[in-house]
């Protein structure tokens, strides 16, 4: 601690669940109340050793408590929170659980840091907690990709097209939203929204921007041609911002 407060560092205080004081878990359980009273009675440990650079972080392996404890103890104290769902399992599991319980808690107005825990590689934990903040509109660099679910009117591989458009747009740092649609029949109306997109057809694909036909394009250029839109809009915007500065 005195070597923290020297470097002006900050220290964690780490609730688990799993890993309470004996005494407490013996009286409360494994609680969100006793997650809470084990943090109290941390973060009067520090402050009363004079030292206040701290936060805290109240994480158990299911939602519910979770949120909970947080926001238990969202009102008896001031500390900067660290949110997230700890032990959240896999990539689809842990995906899920994150996002709804760091999603509800942000949203709430509870959380300063986060942390995606999945039992994967650390990058997938850094995105997921992007895309988190991302659609709660507390970050919005890069693109934002959005596409449609297949129908039997889908000609094309969405699935392999989205995940290669969506590659090749992770540095990206414009901010624009690029639609992947299944289809020429609804897709540029329902992602008239988009600033671009594209929609499969038979054979044949087709560009729009703002919901507006540009072209028609080759099936086998639909990524090509519309990463190189991308890339000239892009371009443009740097040129434009750059004269106005």
């Amino acid at each position: 601690m005195a070597c923290a407060k020297d470097h002006d560092i900050p220290i964690r205080i780490g609730v688990n669940a799993g890993s309470l004081e004996k005494e407490i878990e013996q009286r409360l359980g494994t609680t969100a109340e006793a997650m809470v009273e084990s943090a109290l009675r941390n973060i009067q440990i520090l402050e009363d050793l004079d030292f206040y650079n701290i936060k805290v972080s109240l994480k158990a392996s299911d939602v519910s408590r979770t949120v909970t404890a947080y926001r238990l103890l969202a009102p008896k104290t001031t500390v900067p929170f660290h949110v997230g769902v700890t032990e959240a399992g896999g990539l689809y599991a842990g995906i899920t659980k994150s996002a709804i319980g760091i999603g509800m808690l942000l949203a709430e107005g509870l959380g300063d840091t986060l942390r995606v825990s999945l039992t994967r590689d650390p990058v997938e934990e850094i995105r997921t907690g992007y895309e988190i903040l991302r659609a709660l509109g507390i970050r919005s660099r890069g693109p934002e990709l959005i596409s449609c679910p297949t129908c039997g009117r889908c000609k094309i591989d969405l699935f392999k097209i989205a995940e290669e458009i969506e590659k090749a747009l992770l540095e990206q740092s414009s901010q624009i939203k690029v639609a992947i649609m299944g289809c020429v029949v609804n897709g540029p109306g329902e992602a008239k929204e988009a600033d671009i997109g594209i929609a499969g057809g038979d054979g044949m694909g087709i560009l729009f921007k703002k919901g507006k036909v540009i072209r028609k394009i080759d099936q086998d250029k639909l990524v090509d041609q519309l990463l190189d839109e991308i890339d000239n809009m892009t371009k443009n915007s740097e040129e434009v911002n750059g004269k106005k500065e």
